[in-house]
């Protein structure tokens, strides 16, 4: 009875918090249309999380198309099909690879920032402040950082992808010889818009998840230090999750649209 009760009040607690995510995104959406914009932080925020985060994801999109083509070329060599790298390499990376590795990279990095900056503010009641001064706590912090996740995540993928890519190229340039002219144009013949348009359109539903469980974590951060470090914990795992259900979605619905 105890082990039921127990698995009982984990089951509600892990809804009604779905519930408490949901009706914070709602607010955001409702905040984001409404006046006065925090056009000033926003950009602020945008320069926090993108130009703070383009070196990780340089170094990460790097050794990714460098292990990524030096761990595949070993089997397409088994069966001749060398000339197919380029073309594997930057659908894999461009679909799916590139996205999903750097979103969880971002998330380790701007969520776990996000929860941990407005858990401080929290804990040490300056949200608390600046209700009482008469500010919108809410749009000033949580909208400008949700929406520069959004926007920022989009940007990152796509110069990750392309660092990727080149990484992938020198290993080609050294391993066989090809040269970079014509990696590049065995990758632009092999791509389309089908896989480009669905890759960056789910990239900003990953940024959304980031932002958003930063920001719900962190806003309602519990009192103390340990909630700081709880919140921004917690942000990080929730949205590595998110970020895997938003991707099976977003793989599921591009096939049916692409069998229609």
């Amino acid at each position: 009875m105890s082990n039921a009760s127990t698995l009982f009040a984990s089951v509600k607690t892990f809804f009604s918090e779905i519930g408490d995510i949901t009706l914070f995104g709602a607010r955001f959406f409702r905040e984001v249309l409404l006046p006065p914009f925090e056009f000033k932080e926003l950009i602020n925020q945008c320069y926090n999380i993108g130009n703070r985060s383009l070196l990780l994801v340089s170094v990460t999109g790097f050794i990714l198309g460098l292990v990524f083509t030096l761990q595949s070329r070993p089997t397409l060599e088994q069966f001749g099909a060398e000339s197919w790298i380029p073309s594997m390499i930057s659908i894999s990376i461009i679909r799916e690879i590139g996205p999903v590795i750097i979103a969880l990279i971002c998330a380790g990095r701007i969520g776990s920032g996000i929860g941990a900056e407005l858990g401080s503010m929290r804990v040490t009641e300056q949200i608390d402040a600046m209700e009482v001064s008469g500010t919108n706590p809410f749009k000033y912090l949580v909208v400008t950082r949700i929406a520069a996740a959004t926007l920022m995540l989009p940007l990152l993928v796509i110069i990750g992808d392309s660092i990727a890519l080149f990484g992938s190229a020198i290993v080609e340039n050294l391993k066989s010889d090809v040269s970079y002219t014509l990696y590049f144009s065995k990758v632009f013949k092999a791509i389309t818009f089908g896989d480009i348009i669905p890759a960056t359109i789910k990239t900003f539903f990953f940024g959304f998840a980031i932002g958003l469980i930063g920001c719900f974590k962190g806003y309602n951060c519990a009192k103390g230090t340990v909630g700081v470090g709880e919140a921004s914990n917690a942000a990080v795992v929730y949205t590595s999750m998110l970020i895997f259900i938003i991707d099976f979605i977003a793989v599921f619905v591009t096939d049916i649209i692409f069998d229609i």
